[in-house]
């Protein structure tokens, strides 16, 4: 056993441990990785200045607070400490306060417990306030800066500039990213979730599910009614889908009539239901002259090993059980 990964001191229970805690001023965390639970002191949320106990005891309440620009940084780190590439974990970087401000925090933490095959069981940390230091080295820095008038004058030039330029570009990938009819998510969105989340499934053993749905027989509505009502009947088919959702999932437009579900923190009996629940939704669609408008679901959830290409070909594969099923069919 190494010496991040003893044990916490024999006579010592959780709640006796996270009574210490409710007695340091410090953030202080302890990950039960093989429940997913994320205990975190009174500290840690004075410290970012959020009410005691208001956030989600998970890991992705973490993920939420690091600032963008540091998260992939801070990830790479964490996980070369639990494959044990690095000896210790101790890494500098800005979370997210309650009023939206940014405070740097210095996080170290170890692992105290390991399964069998060598994952990690129990890790626990501290986050450490270092914000006034941080801006103190800035301050000295500014203050050795010649021409100081004219490179702040300079300086607001250019952040009204890279606000612009920011905004800009945050509306092009909004385009980039979103369907022009339904304004659901497109392939390319669908691909990049689907890489994130199949990252964050393998790093946290955390459970997500994929549904892959397809319009049973749409060409004759465009055929004999026009595309403009095919296009109208796709938006309300994107409109019942939402209905059916939660604020965490991810609707998206596949194809031409082809849509799919992602579903974070979503097991396979869990998805089965938002399909089903969304196909209860569509039997209300009103019929377009003879055509009754139903869709077909293949519904899967993520696998250890699965990348985002083999996890979209058991999707489609089960959608095309629900099409030779007889359509209107919801298969796994």
């Amino acid at each position: 056993m190494s010496e991040n990964d003893k044990p916490v001191p024999a006579g010592f229970s959780d709640q006796q441990l996270h009574t210490l805690f409710e007695l340091v001023s410090d953030g202080i965390w302890d990950w039960d990785a093989n429940t997913g639970y994320v205990y975190r002191n009174p500290g840690w949320y004075q410290m970012l200045g959020y009410p005691v106990h208001s956030m989600a005891n998970n890991v992705l309440t973490w993920e939420s607070v690091i600032h963008p620009q540091d998260l992939a940084r801070v990830m790479a780190h964490f996980e070369a400490y639990i494959n044990r590439r690095n000896e210790r974990y101790r890494i500098e970087y800005r979370c997210r306060c309650q009023d939206g401000s940014y405070l740097w925090v210095e996080d170290s933490g170890h692992v105290i417990a390991r399964n069998e095959d060598g994952s990690v069981a129990r890790m626990l940390g501290a986050h450490r306030n270092i914000d006034a230091g941080k801006r103190l080295v800035a301050e000295l820095q500014q203050k050795n800066l010649s021409l100081e008038a004219q490179v702040a004058e300079r300086t607001r030039e250019l952040s009204w500039v890279n606000q612009q330029l920011q905004r800009q570009l945050d509306e092009n990938r909004e385009l980039a990213e979103r369907d022009a009819l339904t304004r659901m998510a497109n392939r390319y969105r669908l691909e990049k979730t689907l890489q994130q989340e199949c990252e964050r499934a393998r790093r946290y053993r955390l459970p997500f599910a994929l549904i892959a749905m397809d319009l049973d027989d749409f060409k004759p509505i465009n055929d004999r009614h026009g595309h403009a009502c095919g296009d109208a009947a796709l938006i309300e088919v994107a409109d019942r889908i939402r209905a059916c959702l939660r604020a965490q999932d991810l609707p998206v437009r596949w194809g031409g009539d082809e849509f799919a579900v992602v579903l974070p923190g979503t097991v396979l009996a869990e998805a089965l239901q938002v399909a089903e629940a969304i196909s209860q939704n569509m039997a209300g669609f009103t019929p377009i002259g003879e055509c009754r408008l139903t869709m077909s679901y293949g519904v899967v959830q993520w696998q250890d090993g699965d990348d985002p290409v083999g996890l979209l070909a058991r999707a489609d594969q089960a959608l095309y059980r629900a099409k030779a099923a007889g359509k209107n069919m919801i298969a796994q």
